[in-house]
């Protein structure tokens, strides 16, 4: 396999060090090429043995088996060369096959989970699938659709930034403490989404293996018992902390202010992109989420003019972020957590990937921070790992059961192994 040595991370860590910050004791990372010739890889999941179930966002679901061997599981409408297809399934834009989870007790009900987006009797929506495995592992039946009502807008013409399939979250984790199934849910550039008690969209919803509401959920009341936290806007990354298996966010900002939040069971987010609000002007597409409203986040100087991310003063109870990117919006896109010793000092810490496009400049991608959060989860301090011999946008990250870090770059169509020393 190729080879590919990062930047020595235990470097930039010292550094920080000697002004008075972080890490005393880095790890250095190499990395090797395990997966490659993809096609915008999004997500992937492990069992304990290192089987790699992973999507490519328009094409389809496939396994990469300890060998070494890659089957060709299923795909979306229209593409060949997998075992089987659905026709509903479709790729548009930043829509497609996104988030895969394997079930914590796959070996006996060879359950996997995979989201989706659909046209299933030619209504448009983003879907959560439950399938089985066949025992050679190459082959999926049994597809049901176990939250078949996640909300999907297509192009929305009137918007300037309204492109096919916008903010469809995606990312699906089982929890390792309760057991239930978490899926984050993008607001589609629809501004009565994020606080509207029935569209699901700008949601997490926590629910079990037939798609219904867990117990305890605590939304507000009027709310689909099925929701967790609500008030997002792009969540693309969710992640337990190992300490006390409490959920976190990794979340896109409005051209500033990428968050990463602590979620609180029956949470308001505080975002809502609705027009007309606090005196603001109608949007285009009724969507605040950019433009107009959102123009002075990209001057400095003007930082007081943009709506916020997390609205404290229209919602002044709603979850405050451990991580707001330095004010910046970059295409936060993932996150996880790191827990053993083969990671020094970033043993239990956080690390989120970006995979935006830069505005007026600002740089992008190429990129893991390292969050050091606090224990109340509500502030953090971060390095940069920069990566510069990898180039790419970081759409996964995950620590596999080898103990070694795995991040997918869609530019680079490859999953690579990352290996602490």
């Amino acid at each position: 396999m190729k080879t590919m040595h990062l930047r020595k991370a235990g470097l930039i860590a010292a550094s920080l060090v000697a002004s008075g910050t972080l890490y005393a004791a880095a790890p250095i990372l190499t990395t090797e090429v395990v997966v490659g010739k993809l096609e915008l890889p999004w997500d992937m999941s492990f069992l304990k043995d290192g089987t790699m179930f992973f999507t490519e966002k328009c094409k389809g679901l496939s396994v990469r088996m300890p060998s070494g061997t890659i089957n060709k599981l299923h795909a979306i409408g229209g593409v060949s060369g997998y075992a089987s297809a659905s026709a509903d399934l479709f790729c548009d834009g930043q829509a497609g096959m996104m988030g895969v989870e394997v079930d914590p007790d796959f070996a006996n009900n060879r359950y996997i989970y995979v989201y989706s987006s659909s046209k299933l009797n030619d209504k448009l929506g983003n879907r959560l699938m439950r399938m089985k495995v066949d025992a050679s592992f190459t082959n999926v039946s049994d597809r049901k659709d176990i939250v078949p009502d996640v909300n999907y807008k297509p192009a929305a013409s009137k918007h300037p930034f309204g492109g096919p399939g916008a903010h469809n979250g995606g990312r699906v984790r089982f929890s390792p403490t309760d057991g239930f199934i978490y899926l984050t849910t993008g607001d589609n550039h629809l501004g009565v989404g994020p606080q509207s008690p029935t569209i699901i969209a700008g949601k997490v919803l926590r629910i079990d293996r037939e798609g219904k509401a867990a117990p305890g959920n605590k939304p507000p009341p009027g709310f689909d018992p099925r929701i967790y936290t609500y008030g997002h806007r792009n969540p693309q990354g969710i992640a337990f902390r190992p300490s006390d298996g409490r959920p976190f966010t990794a979340e896109n900002g409005p051209w500033h202010s990428d968050e990463v939040t602590a979620l609180e069971n029956g949470g308001n987010a505080g975002w809502d992109p609705r027009p007309n609000m606090a005196g603001r002007k109608d949007c285009p597409d009724d969507y605040c989420g950019y433009s107009p409203n959102q123009m002075g986040a990209m001057d400095p100087k003007e930082r007081s003019a943009f709506m916020p991310m997390t609205d404290l003063k229209t919602y002044p109870n709603a979850m405050k972020p451990a991580w707001n990117n330095n004010g910046l919006s970059q295409g936060m896109f993932c996150n996880t957590f790191l827990s053993g010793k083969q990671w020094k000092d970033w043993d239990g810490q956080m690390v989120v990937g970006y995979a935006g496009i830069g505005i007026h400049g600002t740089p992008v991608g190429n990129r893991l921070d390292v969050l050091k959060i606090s224990a109340n989860g509500i502030s953090s301090t971060a390095v940069q790992a920069s990566w510069p011999t990898v180039t790419g946008r970081f759409r996964a990250v995950s620590q596999g059961p080898d103990g070694n870090m795995y991040v997918a770059l869609e530019d680079q169509g490859v999953i690579i192994r990352v290996k602490p020393e």
